[in-house]
């Protein structure tokens, strides 16, 4: 076996047991979530430093994002003198795609990274051990907290990034076309449905959960001194986004299954 061989065949054993690890990894995660007593006052506490630490970026970029796609959305519409749909066509993007997606990546770049390099370096510091150690079970204690945490919260950041969005596309509505408040909700509102509401919310639950293992497992499993600590960090975005985008065409895909 040739030099190039053999280093293609550990990466790809490296690969394959990455992906056990992951899966063991998960199932652990819901033996743990169901037995025994829950951490709430962890829970709580990192549900709020969950929702803290990325309400300013997502509330900035929520309402950048519906004023720039009311603008650029504008002409088009235009062209047809239907700019009287755009409430319309704006709600539908932001509440069916946009917000979701946008709070997800937002939160896969601060929370993921924060996580990933928070356990990554009580890991590489010993900490995580010394828990064992003192009969304190730091999986439940670590893990668990912090992806039911991302999971609850994340949801709540999506409604709060579709209302700043939706404010954002008003702003830019009213100035141009001096639409009134109430128009502007009942127009959004009229082709909204519940299935569209009920579509992003499931992707946001997925895309909290997934952030929150992801982020949890790159750290819980880091090694190598500070070097692990910025893989950890590093590897709990890329991959977490990775897995977003691929949740995103499979629910849309099944939204769209049940919308016809």
């Amino acid at each position: 076996m040739s030099s190039k061989e053999k280093v293609f065949t550990k990466r790809l054993d490296y690969a394959f047991l990455s992906v056990y690890n992951g899966y063991v990894f998960f199932l652990r995660f819901f033996r743990e979530a169901f037995r025994g007593r829950m951490e709430f006052p962890e829970l709580v506490k990192q549900c709020y430093a969950i929702g803290y630490k990325a309400l300013l970026l997502i509330s900035l970029t929520g309402f950048i994002t519906g004023m720039v796609f009311t603008k650029q959305s504008r002409p088009s519409l235009a062209e047809f003198g239907a700019t009287s749909w755009l409430p319309s066509l704006v709600s539908i993007a932001i509440v069916r795609a946009l917000a979701a997606l946008v709070t997800a990546l937002i939160c896969s770049g601060k929370v993921g990274s924060s996580i990933g390099a928070e356990l990554g370096s009580m890991r590489v510091t010993e900490q995580i051990d010394a828990m064992e150690v003192s009969a304190v079970n730091p999986f439940k204690f670590l893990v668990v907290t912090r992806v039911l945490a991302s999971t609850i919260t994340i949801p709540i950041l999506m409604f709060y990034c579709t209302l700043v969005s939706l404010l954002g596309a008003f702003l830019n509505v009213t100035l141009n076309e001096g639409t009134s408040f109430i128009a502007f909700f009942e127009n959004a509102f009229e082709q909204i449905t519940f299935l569209d509401i009920g579509t992003s919310l499931v992707k946001a639950i997925a895309y909290g959960f997934t952030i929150g293992i992801v982020g949890c497992y790159q750290g819980y499993n880091a090694s190598k001194g500070t070097e692990g600590v910025g893989k950890a960090a590093n590897a709990s975005v890329v991959i977490s986004m990775f897995l977003i985008f691929i949740e995103e065409v499979i629910i849309v895909q099944v939204s769209n299954y049940f919308r016809i």
